[in-house]
């Protein structure tokens, strides 16, 4: 999916951008609370201390809500938006959760524009979630349609 010649398009295959953020512990409760995912592997530390982790793990979906912020910062920095036209997500593609986020983990999450499909109005970016260690948490594909205003 390679960007036609001479035609524009918002983005360009490279565009990137970056988000990190320490997960704390109220982090993972908002959001278990929010959601109501409340189970023991993410709100009770005596029930996760002998597993194989020895601490509670952050919500995998939660690392999605980190790739989602990327896609919306990616939007925000187009230059010239459009006045008739509106980016929005179509999902994301080959989610894998790689490696647990513990409470107290720097998460950076990168996504870079890989597609462009001026014809279908789509952009994809390959998005990894790493954390303070360098070590891959998760990745997905992102898909950011573009629709009519009206």
């Amino acid at each position: 999916m390679q960007q036609a010649a001479g035609q524009d398009f918002y983005l360009k295959v490279g565009d990137k951008v970056t988000f990190s953020k320490t997960i704390g512990e109220s982090d993972v409760y908002m959001f278990a609370g929010i959601t109501g995912d409340l189970a023991p592997v993410h709100t009770n530390q005596q029930y996760m201390r002998d597993s194989y982790y020895g601490e509670r793990i952050a919500h995998g979906v939660l690392i999605m809500g980190f790739m989602s912020t990327t896609s919306s910062l990616i939007v925000a920095g187009i230059q010239q938006p459009s006045d008739s036209e509106v980016p929005v997500s179509l999902g994301y593609d080959r989610v894998r959760f790689l490696k647990a986020a513990l409470i107290g983990d720097t998460v950076t999450v990168n996504y870079e524009v890989v597609g462009i499909d001026p014809e279908r109005r789509r952009s994809t970016a390959s998005v990894t979630a790493v954390n303070q260690r360098g070590e891959q948490i998760a990745i997905a594909t992102h898909i950011l349609k573009w629709v009519p205003k009206d």
